[in-house]
């Protein structure tokens, strides 16, 4: 792996991670609610009315602030180097793993880990540790 040095932003990722953690907090001090994705828009899915106007406004920021950024700031170059068979695969994969384990990234990642909870930790060493492996499989042992 080879990191580019000239691209390094660290400002606007720590300014990114603050926001992250603004969001999350502000939603479990106000609302009483964990920001995890796959729970916010899973409640929606559900159709339950109970939290819908929190949960929909932060999924709703989540796709209009990518549009807000490319408004103002010049598109990264984006290379995929994946098939759609491939995508739509790990899409599902993210997905199953998500209701089992009960939460995603940024539920347990984020706010779980905050949080101090063993369970978050657990689950986070688990999906980190099947990422490691996965990418290492797919490109040194199958070799893509």
């Amino acid at each position: 792996m080879i990191v580019d040095w000239v691209s390094f932003t660290p400002w606007s990722a720590l300014l990114g991670g603050v926001m992250i953690g603004l969001s999350a907090g502000m939603l479990m001090l106000l609302n009483g609610r964990i920001a995890g994705i796959s729970g916010l828009v899973g409640g929606l899915l559900a159709g339950s009315q109970d939290g819908n106007g929190e949960r929909l406004a932060f999924v709703v920021g989540l796709v209009v602030a990518p549009l807000l950024y490319w408004a103002v700031q010049e598109r990264p170059a984006i290379l995929i180097e994946a098939g759609p068979l491939a995508l739509v695969s790990a899409g599902l994969l993210v997905g199953f793993g998500s209701r089992l384990g009960s939460g995603c990234t940024s539920g347990h990642g984020v706010c779980g880990l905050a949080r101090l909870s063993p369970r978050s930790l657990l689950a986070t060493l688990s999906f980190m540790g099947a990422g490691f492996i996965t990418v290492y499989v797919l490109r040194h042992v199958w070799g893509s």
